[in-house]
């Protein structure tokens, strides 16, 4: 479970990625959620857009998406929404307080 402090900080990494995945009209499907969880463990923390064919909400997106993946909904704003998963194996944001 992620802290305020923590989710600030990731929110604040997030302004700056680019959304590298999409949610579309076949909503999430298989190869969709591995593809989440290989950029997930890549990078710990994605951007992801749902499309406005999509049938799911971008919270209902970001939520099914991060229990099928495990990991946690940082943020949804608009049509984009944030996922993080800590990579145990090598970590690559460092999430301590400062």
């Amino acid at each position: 479970m992620l802290t305020s402090k923590q989710r600030a900080k990731l929110k604040s990494i997030a302004m700056t990625e680019d959304t590298i995945l999409q949610v579309g009209k076949n909503g999430i499907i298989d190869t969709l959620t591995a593809q989440v969880s290989d950029a997930l463990k890549a990078r710990e923390l994605i951007k992801m857009k749902v499309q406005d064919a999509c049938m799911l909400s971008p919270a209902e997106a970001a939520n099914e998406l991060a229990e099928k993946t495990k990991s946690e909904v940082v943020q949804v704003i608009g049509s984009k929404f944030v996922l993080f998963k800590r990579n145990a194996q090598d970590p690559k944001i460092d999430l301590k307080a400062k």
